[in-house]
């Protein structure tokens, strides 16, 4: 048997917060209106370079590639971005040691 142990620390929040919301972009419908979160969007600023991001994702995670690069070229882009940065600040904070070894530490 093995034992995983995880040692949080505050960089790791930045990680967390962009694995989740990539993971909640996986579940979201991109056909359903939703109410929107863009400032530029509810202003009826005309312009908005994020717009359709979130739609690029879902689509990316439904396997519809056409459709997610129509939404935002730069979707797919984002999601390797963000998986990316999400690992580098994860790594090495995991261990995995077999549950029955005694570790021992020696203070001099």
């Amino acid at each position: 048997m093995y034992r995983i142990t995880y040692n949080f620390k505050k960089s790791h929040f930045e990680a967390w917060f962009w694995l989740i919301a990539i993971a909640l972009l996986a579940f979201f419908n991109p056909n359903s209106e939703h109410a929107s979160l863009c400032i530029a969007k509810n202003i009826n600023f005309g312009f908005c370079p994020g717009c359709g991001l979130g739609h690029s994702i879902a689509w990316l995670f439904r396997g519809q590639f056409v459709c997610s690069l129509q939404a935002h070229p730069l979707g797919i882009f984002a999601v390797i971005i963000l998986i990316y940065r999400s690992l580098s600040l994860l790594k090495n904070d995991f261990s995995i040691r077999k549950k029955n070894t005694i570790i021992c530490k020696t203070f001099n």
